[in-house]
């Protein structure tokens, strides 16, 4: 029966070094660069939204999609998944378009209403999500990240 036990002890020893062995990414920092109002009506509205990557690992990452909620002074303004596919490179940037389209009225009129502020101050935005990778043992990051953008 000792046989089994050390075989046992070897496996879980084996495991848990080759878990510290593979590094641990570090959440990479999304924010909005801009909200671009490409067309719409009262009840829906077409935007197109600019996100900035910032990768803080020292490998690249294969993003293959983006899943994401987007709130306005504190209102939901829009939520979904982008299937856009990019790779940021270690250490470095990379920004990418997201066409987004919503029925809410209410917080796209509360960003319109900043008027010039929004112009030139920004409106402030929370972006929540998880960025989901086409390769690695991590294949999913999240990320809820704040600031604020300019509305063009």
């Amino acid at each position: 029966m000792r046989a089994p036990t050390r075989a046992a002890w070897l496996v879980a020893a084996l495991t848990l070094g080759s878990c510290a062995l593979v590094p641990k990414l570090q959440t990479p920092k999304l924010s909005v660069v801009s909200v671009q109002v490409v067309s719409g009506d009262l009840w829906t509205q077409h935007l197109k939204v600019r996100v900035h990557v910032e990768n803080p690992n020292d490998r690249a990452l294969p993003v293959k999609g983006l899943e994401y909620t987007l709130e306005v002074d504190g209102e939901e303004l829009a939520s979904g998944t982008s299937a856009s596919a990019f790779v940021v490179p270690p250490l470095g940037e990379a920004e990418f378009d997201t066409q987004v389209t919503t029925n809410l009225a209410g917080p796209l009129l509360k960003v319109l209403g900043h008027g010039s502020q929004a112009r030139e101050q920004g409106v402030p935005y929370r972006l929540s999500g998880k960025v989901a990778l086409s390769e690695g043992l991590w294949r999913s990051i999240p990320f809820d990240e704040h600031g604020t953008f300019k509305l063009q």
